[in-house]
């Protein structure tokens, strides 16, 4: 996702009036912002970042949708509204299946191993952003289940 898109539909949005949905983009402009402040490139934000903060966006705002009681449909309804928005320009990120294809195309000796944590270590620093973490790990243990 390009930084550039976001704050084009943040303006879209404001112009447009349209409260929620500018909250939302605005809350992720400024998570991007600060982690790139943090990281040390303020002035050349690239794609990758974006879509790191997105996801991170995306999960804790899943995560408030989890733990808001019931009896708050007005929060649950708010807190959905963002995380659909958000979801919007989300990255695609892999299913099970394309997890165990690329596990085992890429990682096939450190795979033989058999050994859960080191197989784990090696893929999460590739697939980072691309895969959920649970995912992954479902599949890890998978395929070191069926090895054994």
């Amino acid at each position: 996702m390009e930084f550039t898109k976001l704050q084009k539909d943040m303006v879209a949005a404001m112009k447009a009036r349209d409260k929620v949905r500018k909250d939302a983009i605005s809350s992720v402009i400024s998570a991007v912002k600060k982690v790139a402040i943090d990281e040390g490139c303020r002035d050349n934000i690239d794609d990758a970042l974006v879509d790191r903060v997105i996801l991170k966006e995306l999960k804790s705002v899943k995560e408030q949708i989890d733990t808001c009681p019931a009896e708050r449909a007005d929060l649950l309804e708010q807190y959905q509204a963002r995380y659909d928005i958000i979801n919007e320009y989300a990255p695609k990120l892999m299913s099970k299946e394309e997890v165990k294809a690329c596990l085992q195309e890429k990682f096939a000796e450190v795979l033989a191993t058999g050994n859960k944590g080191q197989i784990m270590k090696a893929v999460m620093a590739e697939m980072k952003g691309k895969a959920d973490g649970k995912v992954i790990n479902q599949a890890v243990a998978e395929i070191c289940a069926a090895n054994k």
